[in-house]
């Protein structure tokens, strides 16, 4: 008789911790220990291996957790609930809290907890930190507060900090963003796509914008909320190629579809777009995936919003990132045209 369990066991021997044939976890009856099937541990005999849906089934049956894997989660939660104090310390500390207090505070030794934060936040506490001080820069600087105030008020200690490297801090000079982008030029073209109207918007480094399936006036609106203080203009001939090149991939995709960009995010959101911008054409990856890509991967809810704060539809494929069950999760543009999108994909990649 074919064995039931096959495909979990493939799953046990590979260490695969999303497994295709859903999530389970495996008991140990020669150690009464149960695991995830991605335990790092040395896997069992099969003759000793049991397996159940959850963690009450297998305690059910008179088995424990394992203390490496954490199969109910219980470790993760704690230290989670760790991360997350520091980062609230973060956030309400007027200066950066050394890495030795931060440590100190959750209890952990300095290289553990260096780890763990890097684990669920994706970034280091000195690039957290650093973006809080963007954040408060970016509030008092749209406040209306002179630039001097608000870089002192953000915890800078001179303005060379936010000038010597704009586009790490605010993807602009701080003037600019106090402005709300005022003295940029943005450039739009519209048409209409396979999948609705479509808005294509450029500054002079790159498109910065695009934007499909909704009516041109809230395309527009999508495009002045990001640059509130630029000025928009019309320039349909000098976008006419790179508005041909976005539908006609929306039309028929065969390749990657390769623009000058102008990319404006944090140094995480960067990470995670340029790990979209890797995604092989006609394939998926699950948040998890990504979040494993970037090398942190407990921090799933925050490439989440990345992938959401993508303002280059296309270009950054987010539509490429699934839920861990196959399920297409939300987009901004609407789950139908992610999924024409998707299935044009795949059809593209079976022709090549």
């Amino acid at each position: 008789m074919p064995d039931p369990d096959a495909a979990r066991w493939d799953a046990v021997l590979a260490r695969d911790p999303s497994p295709a044939c859903g999530a389970f976890l495996y008991a140990v009856t020669t150690q009464g220990v149960f695991c995830r099937p991605g335990c790092p541990s040395r896997p069992p005999l099969r003759r000793n291996t049991r397996f159940f849906p959850d963690a009450a089934a297998a305690e059910a049956a008179g088995f424990r957790a394992c203390r490496r894997c954490d199969p109910k989660g219980e470790r993760a939660a704690l230290h989670a609930a760790a991360i997350r104090a520091a980062c609230d310390l973060i956030e309400a500390s007027e200066s950066l809290p050394s890495l030795a207090a931060l440590a100190d505070r959750a209890g952990y030794a300095r290289h553990h907890f260096l780890r763990l934060f890097k684990e669920i936040t994706g970034v280091t506490p000195h690039s957290y930190g650093q973006s809080v001080k963007a954040r408060r820069l970016q509030a008092a600087l749209a406040a209306g507060d002179r630039v001097a105030e608000a870089v002192a008020g953000a915890g800078y200690g001179s303005e060379s900090r936010v000038y010597g490297a704009p586009g790490q801090v605010l993807g602009m000079t701080p003037g600019a963003a106090r402005r709300g982008g005022a003295g940029e030029v943005i450039r739009t073209a519209t048409a209409m796509s396979a999948l609705g109207p479509l808005m294509v918007g450029a500054t002079e480094k790159g498109v910065c914008f695009i934007g499909f399936a909704e009516d041109f006036e809230a395309l527009e609106g999508d495009l002045r909320q990001r640059f509130p203080g630029a000025r928009v203009e019309a320039a349909p001939d000098s976008l006419a190629e790179a508005v041909r090149e976005v539908i006609a991939f929306l039309e028929e995709p065969k390749a990657a579809l390769a623009l000058p960009l102008d990319l404006r995010g944090t140094a995480f959101q960067r990470r995670v777009w340029e790990a979209l911008q890797a995604i092989p054409f006609g394939e998926t990856r699950t948040y998890s995936q990504m979040a494993e890509a970037i090398g942190a991967p407990r921090a799933v809810r925050a490439v989440a919003r990345a992938c959401a704060q993508n303002h280059v539809s296309l270009a950054v494929p987010c539509h490429r990132v699934i839920g861990r069950d196959g399920d297409l999760t939300g987009y901004r543009w609407g789950v139908p045209r992610k999924r024409a999108l998707l299935a044009k994909e795949r059809a593209g990649a079976g022709k090549g």
